[in-house]
């Protein structure tokens, strides 16, 4: 047979197999393979892809179906171990399995089993692997990762750019566009495009041999075998939808003993299929998920386009810019694609390809600018499409149970990422919530706590929601811990607290279990935190702890929780930390003494609300909590920062007189004091965002004693204590920061006279301006919607404002 007849097409009557050599996820090769399947009408269709699926193939067939989606296999004892065959309408075997569901023909994968290549990964290490030798990537038939058993070579060899750097281009993405995608329907020839690929192939296949990747000697073996058993039953009435660069392989003529030999000894694993939803994103290469295809969703619209595809795509374009107000006309959309269309044959291209609309959208509809530009490439480009799969699909227990509640709390998985609003006091929304604390706990990341906008109550909570495809393979993982979520999330719970090597590592668990609401894991999280919390003797790590059990006894009041237990443990932690705390604080380095400083900060907020909570058997808290810091603002073992938050904290929470602050303070800044000692002090005192700016504002006396003490360092110690002054007056706000330096300027005891003599400092003035306050009047009755009824009420509320 002449090498003309090896790589013939069905014009030419040559025996054999039609290999439809194409690109994954091409809608080029997606329409030119339904056509040669429509000439051809073969008696059964192989696919590139794991035999394992074979059962599969009828749900394609289902009305719920809806690509993009996946063929998913892992590993039954190890679900983590994993591989994803991902199909999008324009993919081609996608196509080549509507076409023979449609026409009663049997369609089979013949790649190398699920068995194999799971194994396989998984011996070489790749726990988890998303993308086996040749299954997954594009890459793996359009950019050489395939082999001859004659030559190696040691790169990887990427086809496409070679063969577009012999047409003369520059960009492969570009070539492959202008030779097969925008290769119109209708050729006299259905079969001349594969004829063409084969050929071409099969000379980078004769100089680059393997390509690199040594591996696919076996892929191509077993196909060839496949290949064998097909003709045997079906004659030469075989039609096989392959990687293009795997076509030369195929073609050739080898024993069955030869590809038996390649086989022998493959290290096998017990698999798993289903098909899951994929999406556009993953389709993409910059989503780190290397399907090769950079514009997913223009290869979708290339692929649905019954004519006039740039025509089409502007419009879309311009529909999507004008849902975010812009304005863009029909003008617009005119002038676009004969900006398009100009480009294009100024460039040499068959056809308007994304580059030149792209180009055209920049210019014409965005003024040039690239951030509606981004929204563009966001949303249609690459797209948000989420795939579904039938019901009927085989899947884990735990996924059935996620999907039956996911569809009675109304709540869909979706590609694009949006935010949740939640109000726990409502049903549904409190069930919603615990769903998605479940799922955290289990290691399914579908949403992200955020903060709330508007309220810092815990009865409301924000969640950023998006749902990736590799969700599935971690609900799977999950399986092994139970059948529901409810029930999985408690049994990992409870192994996640004998497993915690830290005190802060169980009360943080303790916090989720409260949120995920698992009321039979929290006895054993409390016992172990318990016995915790009795061994370690580090105050600090006690410290960590607290603040967290706190937090979860306002979400138990919210959730209607019974936190007995809980509020016992918090308050044993409280006393031993008021007992550790002050020799804890002594003889420490600058970094140990600011961490030790915002370990005093949170411990402060977690006493408040936890005698606000009333901790049963442990009296005042806040009352002992108050003398700690008592012996903490008076000992001069204990670092500067925290003897000065000290001090602040007692003056905030009214156990320290003004003029008593002052007196302390003037201490620290008298002459006998060290400078950094004293930077350190005023550091804790109004540093750390603890709304120091203010207070220097409003207490004169106060600012009075920081100006002169800064003005008295020497200049020795200037440059020692600038760094630690910087950043404490940094953090104030501008205008905080302006009105410090305008009443240093004044001096002190002068912005009384200042006010009175001129303009001053708004807010400053000796007496109260009528004029202004009265101004307020109606924008405040305005914002509040006061009626005439509520007169009182608005002149009181004025008031208070004056």
């Amino acid at each position: 047979m002449t090498g003309a007849e090896e790589t013939g097409g069905r014009e030419a009557g040559v025996a054999g197999p039609l290999l439809l050599g194409v690109r994954h996820h091409g809608p080029g090769s997606a329409r030119a393979v339904r056509a040669a399947l429509a000439a051809a009408r073969p008696r059964v269709v192989l696919i590139e892809g794991p035999p394992e699926a074979d059962a599969l193939i009828p749900l394609a067939a289902d009305e719920d179906m809806r690509p993009p989606v996946a063929l998913l296999a892992h590993a039954v004892d190890e679900p983590g171990c994993s591989a994803f065959w991902p199909l999008a309408e324009f993919s081609p075997e996608w196509v080549a399995i509507r076409w023979a569901l449609e026409h009663d023909v049997p369609a089979h994968f013949v790649d190398l089993p699920a068995t194999h290549t799971l194994a396989g990964g998984r011996d070489a290490g790749e726990s988890g692997a998303e993308k086996p030798e040749g299954e997954v990537s594009e890459g793996a038939e359009a950019r050489g990762e395939d082999a001859e058993q004659d030559v190696r070579v040691d790169v990887r060899v990427d086809p496409l750019s070679v063969l577009a750097e012999a047409a003369g281009y520059d960009d492969a993405e570009r070539w492959w566009e202008d030779v097969v995608e925008h290769r119109g329907p209708g050729s006299a020839d259905p079969f001349a495009p594969f004829v063409a690929l084969e050929e071409a192939m099969g000379a980078l296949r004769e100089t680059y041999g393997s390509g690199g990747h040594d591996r696919d000697l076996v892929r191509e073996a077993y196909m060839r075998l496949q290949m064998r058993d097909a003709q045997r039953r079906f004659g030469d009435d075989v039609a096989v939808v392959c990687g293009a660069w795997h076509v030369p392989a195929l073609r050739r003529r080898t024993t069955v003993a030869a590809d038996k030999a390649l086989l022998k000894g493959l290290p096998k694993v017990r698999t798993d299929m289903t098909w899951v939803p994929w999406t556009h994103r993953r389709l993409s290469r910059h989503s780190g998920y290397g399907a090769g295809i950079d514009s997913p969703g223009w290869y979708g619209h290339l692929f649905r386009a019954p004519d006039r595809p740039v025509e089409r795509w502007l419009t879309k374009v311009a529909g999507l810019l004008r849902e975010e107000d812009r304005m863009v006309s029909s003008a617009h959309v005119i002038e676009a694609v004969r900006l398009a269309r100009t480009l294009a044959a100024m460039r040499g291209r068959p056809l308007a390809g994304l580059s030149e609309t792209t180009d055209a959208v920049r210019a014409v509809m965005c003024d040039g600018s690239d951030v509606p530009l981004a929204l563009v490439h966001d949303r249609l480009v690459v797209g948000d499409v989420l795939g579904e799969v039938p019901p009927s699909a085989p899947a884990v227990p735990l996924q059935r149970d996620l999907d039956r509640i996911q569809r009675r709390l109304r709540l869909k998985p979706e590609a694009r990422e949006r935010e949740l609003e939640l109000d726990l006091r409502k049903d549904t929304d409190a069930e919603r919530s615990r769903l998605l604390h479940r799922l955290r706990l289990l290691g399914v990341a579908w949403g992200e706590p955020v903060a709330s906008r508007g309220s810092t109550g815990t009865f409301r909570e924000t969640w950023r929601l998006r749902w990736e495809p590799e969700l599935v393979v971690r609900v799977a993982e999950a399986g092994v811990w139970g059948t529901t979520v409810l029930g999985a999330s408690t049994a990992r719970a409870e192994s996640d607290a004998v497993a915690a090597r830290g005190l802060a590592d169980v009360t943080a668990l303790a916090e989720r279990c409260l949120l995920a609401e698992l009321p039979d894991a929290l006895p054993t999280v409390m016992r172990v935190l318990a016995d915790r919390a009795a061994l370690d003797a580090d105050v600090g790590h006690l410290a960590q702890a607290l603040p967290a059990l706190v937090r979860s006894l306002r979400y138990g009041d919210v959730r209607g929780t019974d936190t007995a237990a809980l509020t016992e443990v918090a308050a044993g932690l409280a006393e031993r930390i008021f007992v550790g705390l002050p020799p804890a604080c002594a003889a420490l380095d600058t970094d140990a003494a600011d961490e030790m400083r915002r370990h005093v900060d949170a411990v402060h907020g977690a006493v408040g609300l936890l005698d606000d909570a009333g901790a049963p058997d442990h009296g005042d808290l806040r009352g002992r909590w108050h003398a700690v810091l008592g012996v903490l603002s008076g000992r001069d073992t204990v670092p500067g920062v925290i003897r000065g938050r000290a001090v602040r904290l007692l003056l905030d929470g009214g156990q320290l007189a003004q003029g008593e602050a002052a007196r302390l303070m003037g201490l620290v800044l008298s002459p006998g004091t060290p400078p950094g000692d004293a930077a350190a002090w005023i550091e804790g005192f109004v540093g750390g965002g603890s709304g120091g700016g203010m207070l220097l504002v409003h207490d004169e006396r106060l600012l009075s004693l920081v100006d002169t003490w800064l003005t008295g360092v020497p200049a020795e110690a200037f440059i020692d204590v600038l760094p630690l002054l910087r950043r404490t007056f940094s953090a104030y706000e501008p205008g905080v920061r302006r009105t410090l330096g305008e009443l240093i300027r004044r001096g002190p005891g002068r912005r009384a006279s200042a006010a009175a003599a001129g303009p001053g400092i708004p807010g400053f003035a000796p007496e109260l301006d009528g004029g202004r306050a009265d101004a307020v009047r109606p924008v405040v009755r305005l914002l509040l919607g006061l009626d005439g009824m509520a007169e009182q009420a608005g002149n009181d509320l004025v008031g208070v404002a004056r």
